[in-house]
């Protein structure tokens, strides 16, 4: 059992179940889903395209830091507009650039400076001149995050900026970097997003991964307008998750943040499973408190900083389906904190529609229970998805047939 922390992000069990420093003391933990997915959603797309990141920035997080280092205080860098763009080309093995006065990318291109390896995972470390850097579209105290490509494929780059007057943090922040890079460099499975590489300049750290040009899924959910996704695709969309969070589980790590913001639609509406980083990148905004941002997801026994194990997973995949098969956001006509409230004091929970498919409701009901030790393992969850799933195609081809055979026979 590990004690509830702070912030909320991936750990990694060791045999013991202790767990690595891996959440950092540092950022802000901050507001709440609805602000990128519902709110502020029409200035996210016109930012982004209506793509989304493989490494979130933490898009439902908003909070405050006076805390801003000395590339980031550049006033020229405190809002992203939207026909900004950033490149780099390569030209007789030499990157030329458009940098604009972007002075995070400009320290992380700039050929002056030379490209530090990654310690046990040089392999993995990213060739600058294949990297083209685009459009920024977040920002917060600590980096920004834009969309690019890296040898013709599009990805996703978070730059963050080592502190120059801080040398602890600046200590801190480069072993969270370096272990972000080994959980990265470690996840490889259809339904994780894929780690494409990293690097290390002076003043600068950079972390590349697949971009998902889907989304993420609570960007699709408001699209539709709180309509219900099709219950073949919802069905298969939470199989994916469901399979991923075996295979994370499996390796003895615990997200601590899976929510609808976090999962992204790759272009085949395969769902690939993001946010692993520790160092995240957090949008800036007055008056919002820590933590509220994933309230809705969150297992009761993290919302009120009690020992945890792998389960409260469990509990947020079990509002993730509910999701997926209503289309509507968690305790929508709830602030985030009053949703936590009524989980925790009143053992409220999303309302399972008339017309779910029983088996579907059998899994959020053990998924979203009080009792961690009563929620399933996603291996179980896996297979009782499966079941559904078959249920769905025999009665879908069962109403084919019926179709058929109803029809006037016809004779030439």
């Amino acid at each position: 059992m590990l004690e509830a922390p702070k912030f909320a992000g991936l750990i990694y069990l060791n045999e013991n179940h202790e767990h690595y420093g891996l959440s950092q003391n540092f950022y802000h933990k901050l507001g709440e889903g609805s602000n990128m997915s519902i709110d502020s959603y029409g200035s996210l797309q016109m930012s982004n395209g209506g793509g989304s990141v493989a490494m979130s920035m933490d898009n439902s997080s908003v909070g405050s830091n006076d805390s801003h280092t000395r590339i980031l205080n550049h006033q020229g860098l405190k809002r992203v507009h939207n026909n900004y763009s950033v490149a780099a080309s390569v030209n007789k093995g030499k990157a030329s650039h458009g940098l604009s006065d972007d002075a995070l990318a400009k320290a992380l291109m700039d050929p002056r400076f030379p490209t530090n390896g990654l310690e046990n995972y040089d392999e993995w470390t990213i060739d600058l001149r294949k990297l083209n850097m685009g459009p920024a579209f977040a920002q917060g105290a600590f980096g920004k995050l834009y969309k690019g490509t890296y040898n013709g494929e599009d990805v996703a780059i978070k730059l963050l900026e080592r502190p120059e007057n801080d040398l602890e943090r600046a200590h801190l922040m480069e072993q969270q970097f370096q272990q972000e890079v080994m959980m990265l460099a470690r996840l490889k499975h259809p339904n994780i997003v894929r780690f494409i590489g990293a690097c290390r300049k002076p003043m600068v750290w950079c972390i590349v991964t697949e971009y998902a040009k889907g989304g993420s899924v609570r960007q699709f959910l408001t699209k539709r307008q709180n309509r219900s996704v099709p219950l073949k695709l919802a069905v298969k969309q939470a199989l994916d998750v469901a399979r991923g969070m075996e295979y994370v589980h499996g390796l003895n790590l615990i997200h601590r943040d899976l929510k609808s913001d976090n999962l992204l639609i790759a272009a085949d509406k395969s769902i690939k499973i993001a946010d692993f980083g520790v160092a995240r990148i957090e949008v800036q905004t007055e008056g919002m408190t820590p933590e509220t941002g994933t309230y809705r997801w969150m297992a009761p026994e993290m919302i009120q900083h009690r020992p945890y194990t792998q389960k409260v997973d469990v509990y947020s995949f079990g509002i993730v389906l509910w999701e997926l098969i209503t289309g509507m956001l968690p305790f929508q006509n709830m602030t985030a904190v009053q949703a936590a409230f009524a989980v925790v004091n009143k053992g409220v929970r999303p309302t399972i529609p008339n017309d779910c498919l029983p088996v579907l409701g059998e899994i959020m009901t053990r998924c979203w229970d009080a009792n961690p030790d009563n929620r399933p393992p996603f291996s179980q969850v896996v297979r009782m998805l499966e079941v559904a799933e078959t249920e769905i195609l025999t009665t879908v081809r069962k109403a084919r047939f019926r179709c058929c055979i109803s029809q006037p026979m016809t004779t030439d």
